[in-house]
């Protein structure tokens, strides 16, 4: 194997852990969130994303980015929480086009019961993999992830 194919397969293995502990961290945090607040992880982000936003509304295409959605699975998941009461949709003033996507006051309180699940679901799953060898090294990065953003 030539020194080409080592930094390929640096970040080959790279991105498996990266992988491993996004799918152990996603799955404790889909199990918490549906047992405690019948929300899925990217529902929880929906509604987290817009609480972030100034005016709690986003355009559909920054809901799909945020969710890494396409824009049809967007508004799938968009339609599923506004038949639930969590948000609702709006016609932009000036440009008829755009729709924005609001919270709803139901949205809020759904949000305030489940982000303490969120935040606690994470901190653990964290600190579980960080026992973890193949993992321990890139939770202990993510701290400095944020710092350098």
């Amino acid at each position: 194997m030539g020194i080409k194919d080592d930094a390929v397969e640096v970040r080959a293995q790279g991105w498996r852990t990266l992988a491993a502990l996004h799918g152990l961290i996603e799955g404790e945090l889909e199990r918490s969130l549906q047992a405690e607040s019948k929300l899925s992880v990217v529902e929880y982000t929906v509604l987290d994303a817009l609480s972030r936003q100034d005016g709690w509304h986003m355009r559909m295409q920054q809901l799909a980015r945020a969710t890494a959605l396409s824009a049809s699975a967007t508004t799938r998941l968009v339609n599923r929480l506004e038949d639930r009461g969590l948000l609702t949709r709006i016609l932009c003033a000036d440009d008829r086009r755009g729709i924005y996507t609001e919270l709803t006051v139901n949205g809020v309180a759904l949000l305030e019961e489940a982000r303490p699940v969120h935040d606690a679901t994470l901190e653990r799953a964290l600190a579980e993999a960080r026992d973890v060898p193949e993992l321990a090294a890139l939770v202990h990065a993510l701290p400095g992830l944020h710092a350098a953003v």
